[in-house]
C-alpha cells in the first residue's frame, strides 16, 4: 500500500513536467494542412547528423522534449549538426535557450554543405563577450557579422526560452526574435554585397548567394537547447 501511495505521489509531482514537455514538438492540424514539418520529434536526434557523419557527435542529447548540447555528456570531438533535408525557400520557427554567457546559432544557405559556413541567425546571451562587439552585429537575432538586429529586439535571460523565425520568400529574407523583426535583406542586393564585403565572410566563395542547403544548429562549446523546430518549405 505504501509503495502504491509513493508511486501516485511521484506521478503527481512529475505530471506538470510531463505535461509541459507534451505541449511542445507537435504540429497543429492547421499546420499539417499548410505543409509544416517537424525537424525535431521531441524524443530523438533523428534527422540530424554531424557533417560527414551518420549521427550527431557526442554531447547532443534529446531529452525532456529538448534537443540540447550538454557539456557534461560530451566526450571526444564535438561539432555542429545539420538537417538531413535541404531547403532554399522556407519559414523556419524554433524556440531556444542558452546557458549563462552562451553562444550558438542557426545557419542556413550554406554555400558548401560539407563546411559549417553559412548565413547565421545569431543566438547570444548578453553576458557573452561578443555582445560588446562594436556595431551590434553579433547580438541575438543578427545576421552574424553582417547586419545588426533592430534595437527594439529583446533577448530573454539565460535559461529562459526565446522564440525565433527565419522567413525566405523569393530573394527576401527576414529574421524575427520574440515577435520582433530584427533583420531584413534581399539576396543579390547592394546592401547585402556591401555587408558581406565588410565582414569576416568576404573571402568565402559563394557566401550570400541564394542556394539550397541543410539547416545547421551550431556547436560553440556552450550549453544550448532547442525545441519546437519546424519548417514550412516553399511549395
Amino acid at each position: 500500500m505504501l509503495a502504491r501511495h509513493l508511486t501516485l505521489a511521484l506521478a503527481v509531482l512529475l505530471s506538470p513536467l510531463l505535461h509541459a514537455a507534451d505541449e511542445h514538438n507537435h504540429l497543429t492540424d492547421q499546420e499539417k494542412k499548410a505543409g509544416w514539418k517537424l525537424l525535431f520529434d521531441g524524443t530523438s536526434t533523428k534527422g540530424w547528423h554531424a557533417i560527414g557523419k551518420d549521427a550527431p557527435t557526442s554531447g547532443w542529447v534529446a531529452k525532456d522534449g529538448e534537443l540540447s548540447f550538454v557539456k557534461a555528456s560530451a566526450q571526444g570531438p564535438q561539432s555542429d549538426i545539420i538537417s538531413t533535408d535541404l531547403y532554399s525557400e522556407f519559414e523556419l520557427s524554433w524556440e531556444w535557450k542558452l546557458g549563462e554567457a552562451g553562444n550558438s546559432g542557426v545557419k542556413y544557405n550554406l554555400p558548401d554543405a560539407t563546411k559549417p559556413v553559412g548565413i547565421e541567425y545569431q543566438m547570444l546571451d548578453l553576458r557573452h563577450p561578443d555582445a560588446k562587439v562594436e556595431g551590434g552585429k553579433h547580438l541575438a537575432g543578427a545576421f552574424y557579422d553582417v547586419f545588426a538586429p533592430a534595437p527594439e529586439a529583446k533577448i530573454k535571460p539565460a535559461g529562459e526560452w526565446n522564440q525565433s523565425r527565419i522567413v525566405i520568400h523569393g530573394n527576401h529574407v527576414e529574421h524575427f526574435l520574440n515577435g520582433v523583426k530584427t533583420v531584413a535583406f534581399d539576396f543579390g542586393s547592394e546592401a547585402l554585397t556591401k555587408g558581406i564585403a565588410a565582414s569576416k565572410f568576404k573571402a568565402v566563395k559563394g557566401f550570400g548567394i541564394k542556394t539550397s542547403s541543410p539547416i545547421l544548429l551550431q556547436f560553440h562549446g556552450d550549453e544550448v537547447s532547442f525545441r519546437d523546430i519546424k519548417i514550412l518549405p516553399a511549395k
